[in-house]
C-alpha cells in the first residue's frame, strides 16, 4: 500500500510572516515546541510558503553572529534559500528523496496550488517506515505460527 505525504504529515503548522522579527519566531518556537516556522505569504484565505526558519538558523546565523543586532532581525534576513516544498498527493518515497538531494529535514506540503496544507518532518517518516516495519514482523511471526500448525 502507497501512501502519500498527506497522509502522514503534520496539519497545525506554525507560519509568520517574512516582516517578523526574529525574536517572535523563536517565542512562536518555544510557545508551540516546534524547531521550524513556516515563512508565507497570504493571498486571500490561503497561504503559500516562501521560506523556513529553524531553529538551528536562530542559534547558528542569527545568535552567534548578530549578537547586537539580533532584535533587529526579521524572518527574511534568515530565510537563504528557495523553500523545498512537497506536494501532500505525491508518495512518500518522493518526498524522502527531494529531503535526501536537498540536505533538509523539514519540508512543507503544499496543495495542487501551492498553498499549504502542512508540514512533514524525517521525524515523521521515521515513524512511518517503523510501524510499516512492526507490521513486517507481525506478518512473519503469524506465518511461522501457522506453518508450525500445519507441518509436524
Amino acid at each position: 500500500m502507497q501512501r502519500n505525504v498527506g497522509a502522514v504529515c503534520i496539519r497545525e503548522v506554525v507560519v509568520a510572516e517574512a516582516t517578523e522579527p526574529v525574536l517572535e519566531l523563536a517565542r512562536l518556537m518555544r510557545h508551540y515546541h516546534v524547531g521550524d516556522v513556516v515563512i508565507v505569504t497570504r493571498r486571500g484565505d490561503k497561504r503559500y510558503p516562501t521560506g523556513m526558519v529553524t531553529d538551528r538558523d536562530i542559534v547558528v546565523d542569527a545568535l552567534v553572529t548578530s549578537l547586537d543586532s539580533i532584535g533587529e532581525l526579521m524572518a527574511s534576513d534568515l530565510v537563504n534559500r528557495p523553500v523545498i516544498t512537497v506536494r501532500e498527493d505525491q508518495c512518500i518515497d518522493d518526498a524522502l528523496e527531494i529531503m535526501r538531494k536537498n540536505g533538509v529535514r523539514r519540508v512543507p506540503v503544499v496543495d495542487q496550488e501551492g498553498a499549504l496544507v502542512g508540514i512533514v518532518a524525517v521525524d515523521d517518516l521515521v515513524e512511518f517506515f517503523a510501524d510499516r516495519l512492526s507490521e513486517l514482523a507481525i506478518l512473519f511471526s503469524r506465518e511461522q505460527r501457522i506453518e508450525r500448525g500445519v507441518r509436524p
